[in-house]
């Protein structure tokens, strides 16, 4: 009687989820240990690796707007007047296109890049739905080419590296791009005011217009439900670019 009793007690035993009895292996249970306690370096590892992967992800987060890619701000053209003001607004920089001195290619290459920069900016803020995206992301890199057209149209002893290193990246960061070559042409305005005094008014004009255009783009990204910033943004930038068509005739 007592086999049996252990034999039934060990298949009741059996079909209880989680419990299994060995009755005669006495090294079966320090496998069992053994396996429970690399599930658990195995489970430790696994939590390290995702603690891990949080922290790289906070960490790309807060990396520097430089780096960011084009975040897509939907808050504009909240309503059909400011969507006319910012169309309107935007065509200044076609006429100022269509006047630049077109004496070499890369006169006519950035002539030609300021058009397009008047015809995106109007296209992105004239539409609506999922194309707003794509028209944005036009919008800004049209704007990165035209910059780097002008420090080409500027200066024709540009690095070749740098050029080649704008152009690989002006898809993917236009506003790094922009950055950069902004630096370039201001550099280039105030060194040939200090050695052309006629043009002096236009490098102050210049500077106050990029300053209150600076000011506006700050505001604009802060301010996102502020209406007519972005429009009047679009005309202090188009009152600098204005100012560095002098430096072309």
């Amino acid at each position: 009687m007592g086999p049996k009793t252990s034999v039934n007690s060990s298949g009741a035993l059996e079909g209880v989820h989680g419990v299994h009895v060995v009755p005669h292996a006495p090294f079966a249970l320090e496998e069992i240990s053994q396996h429970r306690d690399h599930n658990q370096v195995t489970s430790g590892s696994s939590s390290n690796g995702a603690s891990q992967w949080l922290l790289t992800q906070r960490v790309w987060q807060q990396r520097p707007v430089f780096q960011r890619p084009i975040h897509c701000s939907l808050n504009g053209d909240q309503n059909v007047v400011e969507t006319v003001a910012n169309v309107i607004t935007s065509l200044p920089f076609i006429a100022l296109g269509i006047h630049v001195p077109r004496k070499n290619l890369n006169c006519k290459l950035y002539a030609n890049s300021l058009v397009g920069v008047g015809v995106a900016s109007s296209l992105y803020h004239s539409s609506r739905g999922r194309i707003r995206k794509f028209l944005r992301w036009i919008d800004y890199t049209m704007i990165a080419a035209a910059t780097v057209c002008l420090s080409r149209a500027l200066r024709d002893e540009n690095p070749k590296l740098l050029m080649a290193a704008s152009a690989l990246c002006l898809p993917f960061q236009p506003l790094m791009v922009s950055a950069v070559h902004t630096g370039m042409m201001e550099v280039a305005f105030a060194r040939r005011a200090l050695e052309n005094p006629r043009l002096k008014m236009a490098h102050n004009m210049h500077k106050a217009s990029s300053l209150l255009g600076g000011v506006l783009f700050i505001a604009d990204d802060l301010f996102p439900r502020t209406p007519f910033i972005h429009a009047a943004w679009h005309l202090a930038a188009a009152v600098g670019v204005s100012t560095c068509n002098k430096l072309l005739e």
